[in-house]
């Protein structure tokens, strides 16, 4: 199909990901709908792809509201008359020792990271099935393969992503659904507000981890996989995927320098910050409606201080590594007799 033809409904598309996505369609000629909690902004990035040469269309949506997915859905199919991609993109999440955390901020992660993707994924495939093709792209992240210290919830929801693309892949194939795909993009550290709206109870501001990748990276990679269907793509240079094999291979010396990594440099130093509930319950004002978040990512300085980190990761991992084997060899040792 050509892009001038292509439908391609994404959530989250007020900032970030899913802005930087829903221009990149625009700009190849592609229908876009738009959806999420910010009716101001989806209209102006309505009227900027419009400029770019696309169509599009905004839709006011809250993706833990089943009955407002099912209408993103049918708002497409009755401007377009089809959904060729799906891109489930919006998320939020909570900073917080897990026994400080609210639950109530707990269960809302897990509600719009998951649930909202599994509405998103009913209300697509339903219309995918339907007219015999189509995309389903599933925004996940690399803490969804290994997670951090202070975020359990989004990790643990990121995983859950993971877990659900596996299993529609599974079904689709048993349906010989052969032309629609599910896959799952796991972007690193990106440059966008995410960090700005995040909620946070650590009393220490959150900081964009670097290596700091740009959102246009991943906005190419979910039209490439749509396009070029892939189980699953890594973003972030080299690094990104180098430190998904290691933690494959060695699981216990890469979480360990993953926690030293987040406790240095993804919250600040001072402990001035107020407790927030950032944009779990409201959506963020309008004036942050933006593509990236001043974190200053590329994809080309990100890929060089990704392998710088991950040079100094695989020291730190090494020593690590050597003292868990040591450890584990002391306790294997048979006691001294007296």
């Amino acid at each position: 199909m050509s892009s001038s033809n292509m439908v391609a409904v994404i959530t989250g598309a007020s900032s970030g990901i899913g802005r930087a996505t829903a221009l990149r369609y625009a700009a190849m000629g592609a229908a876009v709908v738009l959806a999420s909690r910010r009716r101001q902004a989806l209209t102006k990035l309505a009227a900027e792809c419009a400029e770019l040469g696309g169509r599009a269309l905004a839709v006011p949506t809250d993706v833990t509201d089943p009955g407002q997915v099912d209408a993103l859905a049918r708002r497409a199919v009755d401007e377009f008359g089809r959904i060729d991609v799906w891109v489930n993109n919006a998320a939020v999440s909570v900073f917080a020792p897990f026994l400080e955390m609210p639950l109530d901020d707990l269960r809302r992660v897990l509600d719009v990271n998951i649930l909202g993707y599994v509405y998103g994924a009913r209300a697509a495939l339903r219309v995918m099935t339907g007219q015999g093709s189509g995309s389903l792209v599933n925004v996940a992240s690399i803490v969804g393969e290994v997670p951090q210290p202070y975020t359990a919830p989004y990790g643990m929801s990121k995983a859950a992503v993971r877990a659900l693309g596996v299993s529609l892949r599974q079904e689709l194939a048993l349906q010989k659904a052969k032309h629609i795909s599910v896959s799952t993009v796991l972007p690193a550290t990106i440059d966008t507000p995410f960090f700005r709206h995040s909620a946070n109870y650590t009393g220490r501001e959150v900081l964009a981890m670097p290596p700091v990748y740009s959102p246009e990276a991943v906005a190419k990679a979910i039209e490439r996989v749509a396009r070029k269907p892939r189980n699953e793509v890594v973003v972030g240079g080299a690094a990104g995927p180098a430190l998904v094999r290691r933690h494959r291979k060695s699981p216990a010396p890469v979480e360990a320098q993953m926690a030293l990594q987040t406790e240095k440099t993804h919250l600040s130093r001072d402990d001035r910050a107020a407790a927030t509930t950032g944009i779990l319950y409201y959506p963020a004002p309008d004036a942050d409606a933006e593509v990236t978040g001043g974190w200053h990512g590329s994809e080309k300085t990100g890929t060089r201080r990704g392998m710088t980190w991950l040079l100094l990761g695989g020291v730190s991992a090494y020593v690590v590594g050597r003292r868990l084997g040591s450890d584990a060899n002391q306790k294997s040792r048979p006691g001294r007799r007296r």
